[in-house]
């Protein structure tokens, strides 16, 4: 018997009437005070995927974190704002108690109905092989235990952008790096919500440790990604007033951009 792998096992919900579905966010997916945001993500859009159906792919996600999340019970409504030919419009909230987590407005299609001309200006990572590459097991300790996620996937960085786990940052607020969920779980549209915020925070880079909850996160999915390791690239351009806004590209097996984000978060304290 295959056993399902651990994404999919901690992101499942099951329809608890119309338009609401029961989830338990595993505590398994934690970074600093709360759970992590591309896993809230994931969770709510298999609630969306499950509700249309005949359209389980993200294509555009607008979220909004109005609190920390934590493990345990929580409820996703949907409501259809717009249910078209090739794709639907959604709004979605996960909700834990009386508290809203996240709010969501999201379309959602059939990726495979978006075949056609590809012309891509933006430049592929050059990443040095796996095993060049700074891995898990080279992250300091601290880290692991205030981002307990860190053990749901792996991920490799060059070297010369792991002076972060060495008190040695580069200053450039840049990460690169080979991405592959635990278990070997090949990626799609769901998981490539989670990629898009899975890696430390690029402020890491910058020298600020610590977490950085997110505001707001604009995610686009271009395409279903090929199986194999993905390439995930992170880098910020300006953090001011205590905000620092990460834009993020998701590069798949074959070469292709599969996924972009950007978001606005917290700075970590100094303290």
């Amino acid at each position: 018997m295959t056993m399902q792998a651990e994404f999919d096992v901690d992101t499942t919900v099951t329809p608890a009437g119309e338009g609401r579905y029961a989830a338990q966010l595993a505590p398994g997916w934690k970074v600093g005070g709360g759970l992590n945001g591309g896993y809230q993500l994931a969770v709510l859009g298999t609630a969306i995927s499950t509700h249309l159906a005949d359209k389980p792919d993200p294509v555009a996600v607008s979220a909004y974190f109005l609190s920390a999340a934590e493990a345990g019970p929580a409820t996703i409504d949907v409501e259809v704002k717009r249910a078209g030919g090739r794709m639907s419009t959604v709004a979605a909230e996960l909700k834990q108690d009386d508290a809203t987590r996240l709010s969501v407005l999201a379309t959602y299609s059939d990726l495979d109905r978006f075949d056609g001309d590809v012309r891509t200006t933006a430049t592929e990572p050059d990443l040095p092989p796996l095993e060049e590459c700074v891995g898990r097991a080279d992250v300091p300790s601290y880290v692991l235990e205030m981002a307990p996620l860190m053990s749901r996937f792996d991920m490799r960085f060059p070297r010369e952008q792991a002076g972060w786990t060495t008190g040695e940052p580069s200053g450039v607020g840049r990460f690169q790096a080979w991405f592959r969920l635990e278990g070997e779980r090949e990626p799609d549209p769901l998981s490539l919500l989670l990629v898009l915020d899975a890696l430390p925070p690029v402020t890491f880079d910058l020298g600020l440790m610590g977490w950085a909850p997110t505001i707001e996160l604009s995610a686009h999915v271009r395409a279903k990604p090929a199986p194999g390791w993905l390439k995930v690239q992170h880098h910020t351009r300006n953090l001011a007033g205590g905000m620092f806004e990460e834009d993020c590209e998701v590069w798949d097996s074959t070469g292709r951009l599969v996924a972009q984000s950007r978001q606005l978060a917290l700075a970590p304290r100094a303290d």
